[in-house]
């Protein structure tokens, strides 16, 4: 058994693993991982991958617009948010919703901004940013929020996600940048799930992501981003060293979609059935779950219980939010603080088309 990952200022190269797809541990628990908190991780993991599964047969059922999938990746989710306070922030790309509830967010907010509604946006009390569908400038958003939290002492720490397509955006590079010379709290949580889209990694960057901290002064820790035990003390330890004035960290969690990037795309034509089958059989349920039974703390009744709860819950969430019909021109209302021309009319246009749609344009 080897030891438990740890952040230094050092940069790290070898992926980190603490559990073993097999469910045996690798490492001993880090501090603060008890019994109890396993089970949490195991059944958010559950649930995150019901909500996923659900969501990808109502886009095709045309339910939903464009989705963009996270199976495989629970793991990352669920334990970079659990070690967080609720106070500290995050910034999450199209792909982090199940991030986004584990902080707080409805699972019915998450249907609605993907059904178009604005309103699925909107996150009082919650800490975390909206969905950013442009690549790596949330980056900046919590470079940005994180020096605000030292500038006014309020000890919070900012996330941002990301996957490994980002680091080859200059938003990224300039965020680094910043973070490492104001030694702000902040962690950057690189997703490495090996494609940009259809790109793999190997075409859109020469040096591993990890070293990529080096330039820029900030400490980096690999990890096994299936290994939600690795992810959970590697996210812990770098909130520690935010909190302690220690400055950012870089954490490139090895990990795989299973899905496609988006529902707009079709994965087999850049990638094969074997790699995917390769990469299931790391699956981050399976070996918690493996563990959890292991050691007495899982059973069929339990596993039972759970899946007819989230089944319930994701029911829920989809009627709710599918009962809900915003104003159609909600999605001109919330960027400008008065809104150009071209906006004015083209939001007069979708509202005379509504009021047509409603019977009132035709003698």
């Amino acid at each position: 058994m080897g030891s438990a990952p740890t952040v230094t200022g050092e940069c790290v190269q070898a992926p980190l693993q603490c559990l073993t797809p097999a469910g045996e541990l690798a490492a001993p628990l880090p501090p603060g991982l008890d019994a109890n908190r396993l089970v949490e991780i195991y059944r958010w993991m559950v649930r995150l991958r019901a909500f996923d599964s659900r969501a990808l047969r109502l886009q095709r059922q045309g339910r939903l617009g464009t989705y963009a999938p996270y199976s495989g990746q629970e793991a990352c989710q669920v334990c970079s948010v659990l070690p967080l306070q609720r106070t500290d922030w995050i910034c999450p790309t199209y792909r982090d919703h199940g991030a986004m509830m584990v902080h707080g967010v409805p699972m019915a907010n998450i249907l609605r901004y993907w059904r178009g509604d604005e309103w699925g946006s909107h996150l009082p009390g919650v800490y975390t940013l909206p969905i950013s569908i442009p690549i790596a400038t949330q980056c900046l958003h919590a470079v940005g929020l994180a020096w605000a939290a030292r500038l006014r002492g309020t000890g919070q720490v900012a996330v941002a996600y990301f996957g490994d397509g980002a680091t080859s955006q200059g938003d990224f590079h300039e965020a680094m940048n910043f973070a490492g010379v104001f030694r702000l709290p902040v962690i950057f949580f690189c997703q490495n799930n090996l494609y940009a889209i259809s790109v793999p990694l190997a075409r859109q960057t020469a040096a591993p992501i990890v070293t990529k901290a080096a330039g820029y002064g900030v400490a980096a820790l690999r990890v096994d981003g299936n290994d939600p035990i690795a992810v959970w003390a590697a996210v812990s330890q770098a909130a520690a060293r935010a909190r302690a004035g220690e400055g950012a960290t870089l954490i490139e969690a090895l990990t795989y979609r299973y899905g496609p990037h988006t529902t707009a795309d079709d994965p087999t034509r850049y990638r094969s059935e074997d790699e995917v089958r390769q990469w299931q059989e790391r699956d981050p349920i399976t070996r918690l779950h493996r563990y959890l039974v292991h050691q007495g703390l899982w059973d069929a009744a339990s596993e039972e219980a759970l899946q007819e709860q989230v089944k319930a819950e994701v029911a829920a969430a989809v009627a709710e939010a599918e009962s809900l019909h915003p104003a159609p021109t909600d999605i001109f209302d919330y960027v400008y603080g008065e809104a150009p021309w071209y906006i004015r009319e083209q939001r007069r246009e979708v509202l005379a088309e509504a009021r047509v749609g409603e019977g009132g344009g035709h003698g």
